[in-house]
């Protein structure tokens, strides 16, 4: 009877000793993968202005709020929003960016557009966008190369672009603020810097 028991422990001593090492690996192996997976950030566009150079000053009339300057000496920060009536993903982002445009008190944003001027100003009322600055310009998408929509670019308050991108969700927003606080153009610069540092050393 003895025996049984001594043998039903080894048995069962193995076997927590198999868990362990299985749980070590598996660790090891999430570890690997949460190493290799990098935030993703609003997809850069290459084209237009890079980030860092001075953005060219534009002064648009607004269809809601007057003159506005895009560029040159500002006292915040201007994150401008390509957007269209015909963009669904922009309309997912609307709510972002009222709450954006209300919270955060270094930032001014500016809606951008162009085409029909009454269809824009129904678009405006329909989701509620009275309270931002929206121009239309077909100046402004070209001189800055925008190809799809939503496309943001975030300027400093010296016109300077601190970054841009891509926009299809509020994460991918948020690493264009990230960039400002980080000094990167990107998410995917700043994953490249640390891995290239950590290869350094």
């Amino acid at each position: 009877m003895n025996s049984v028991i001594l043998f039903a422990l080894a048995v069962l001593f193995v076997l927590v000793l198999l868990l362990i090492v299985a749980f070590l690996a598996l660790s090891r192996q999430v570890g690997v993968l949460f190493e290799r997976i990098t935030p993703v950030g609003a997809m850069i566009n290459n084209n237009g202005p890079a980030s860092g150079e001075t953005s060219a000053v534009f002064n648009l009339p607004s269809l809601n709020k007057g003159m506005v300057t895009i560029g040159g000496l500002q006292n915040k920060h201007q994150l401008v929003l390509f957007v269209s009536p015909s963009c669904p993903i922009c309309k997912v982002l609307f709510p972002v960016i009222r709450s954006i445009n209300k919270s955060e008190g270094w930032l001014n944003v500016v809606l951008a557009s162009d085409g029909d001027e009454q269809a824009h100003r129904q678009f405006i009322e329909h989701q509620q966008l009275s309270d931002i600055p929206y121009v239309l310009s077909p100046e402004l998408g070209m001189a800055w190369r925008v190809a799809k929509l939503p496309f943001s670019v975030l300027l400093d308050e010296q016109g300077k672009i601190v970054s841009k991108g891509l926009i299809n969700s509020r994460e991918q927003l948020e690493s264009l603020f990230n960039a400002k606080e980080s000094g990167f153009a990107s998410l995917q610069d700043y994953a490249h810097n640390v891995s290239t540092a950590s290869l350094n050393h």
